[in-house]
């Protein structure tokens, strides 16, 4: 046995105990919002292991999915938030989980008077791979020899292509409570990139995880109970971060990062942090004339596409750009300007994103304005005129 999959074979058997009876140390304890405890049955809150509340910024109809939904608890909870137009997807290798959850839902359903709840069993890193139909093929074709098992590997391939787990560009929003450090380090970059594979363009990730303030040494990484404990998988403070950068998030922010960590263990600081990261800033860039000035309070901002800005000049952006700033979590930073004659998209020619420029204003306002007005009858500041 691999260590990475002697790691996910201990993880396994550490929830799949917590799921039958109440553990400790799983993870760090989390209040949450009492209203949406009250329809979810005592077993699935006694057995829930997390570090932090996602749900706490989801929307109404939004659809959702939770990685490493264990016994339902997240699940149940945006359920209500998300309301009878939304769908909430939780998914969980554990069999155990699996059941506990999958027994609670028609119960949650009721008390709610609607059911947009449903629990898949798959692994984080693997989103694209329904391990029960995987499960159901093979018991028709069991693996015997060398052949079968090579066999075996095409028919999963052929399931994540033809019947995917969690299809490509279909989520809103990924959540996540206490799971992605239980991911071994070398299927971490896959993790990622699935997590932004399955969002749509312009959803987002909002991620609760432990992350330490070093990095952990590799004797605490090859301490099974440490690893399924949340502590020797979890990445670095920037490491954190980094991750969802590399695979091409943006808007990327710390919503929450607890003062006093979790836990210590050899001087090392383990802490939950939740994260908000958007999926939305690929395409191409096209000239349309538009200008964003950048409020403050900094004295100048570098963004994730590397345009550096300095507070109160007139930046010239593509339209891409231009429309990602006035939506969260940009918008309430910036001014924009739009061009007095409009540039249609299709009429639009290629923009240089590479560098940052100022627009100057006859850019924006056309270079034969020549405008001459009566003052403004209505005061600016909305008090009386001097």
């Amino acid at each position: 046995m691999t260590q990475a999959s002697n790691k996910e074979t201990i993880v396994r058997q550490r929830y799949a105990a917590g799921a039958k009876e109440r553990a400790d140390k799983l993870c760090c304890p989390v209040n949450y919002e009492s209203a949406y405890l009250n329809v979810i049955p005592r077993e699935v809150i006694e057995r829930d292991y997390g570090c932090g509340d996602p749900s706490h910024n989801l929307r109404e109809g939004e659809t959702v999915l939770d990685l490493g939904s264990g016994t339902g608890k997240i699940c149940f909870i945006a359920a209500q938030i998300v309301g009878p137009n939304g769908k909430v997807i939780g998914v969980d290798m554990t069999d155990e989980m699996l059941e506990v959850a999958r027994r609670n839902a028609p119960i949650v359903a009721e008390r709610l008077g609607y059911a947009n709840v449903e629990f898949r069993k798959g692994r984080i890193q693997d989103l694209a791979l329904d391990l029960e139909l995987l499960e159901r093929q093979l018991k028709s074709n069991p693996i015997t020899d060398a052949a079968s098992f090579l066999a075996a590997d095409e028919l999963a391939e052929e399931l994540r292509i033809k019947h995917p787990l969690i299809a490509s560009d279909s989520i809103d929003v990924v959540v996540s409570n206490c799971v992605l450090n239980l991911v071994e380090p070398k299927s971490k970059r896959q993790l990622f990139d699935e997590i932004f594979r399955v969002l749509k363009k312009g959803g987002r990730a909002v991620i609760s995880d432990i992350v330490s303030d070093e990095e952990v040494p590799e004797e605490m990484q090859n301490d099974p109970e440490l690893w399924s404990g949340c502590i020797s998988g979890a990445l670095t403070e920037e490491g954190f971060i980094a991750a969802f950068e590399n695979v091409g998030f943006y808007g990327i922010q710390i919503l929450k990062r607890d003062v006093n960590p979790w836990r210590t263990v050899q001087g090392i600081e383990f802490r939950s942090v939740t994260v908000e990261a958007f999926k939305g800033k690929q395409g191409e860039c096209f000239e349309r004339n538009q200008a964003v000035i950048y409020r403050g309070p900094f004295k100048e901002v570098l963004d994730d596409d590397n345009h550096r800005m300095e507070r109160g000049k007139r930046y010239a952006v593509c339209d891409k750009t231009y429309n990602l700033y006035r939506k969260a979590p940009y918008h309430e930073f910036f001014e924009f300007v739009d061009p007095v004659v409009d540039v249609p998209l299709e009429e639009a020619k290629p923009f240089d994103c590479s560098r940052t420029a100022l627009r100057h204003p006859k850019e924006t306002k056309g270079q034969d304005y020549n405008a001459t007005t009566e003052t403004n009858s209505k005061c600016c500041d909305g008090g009386a005129c001097c």
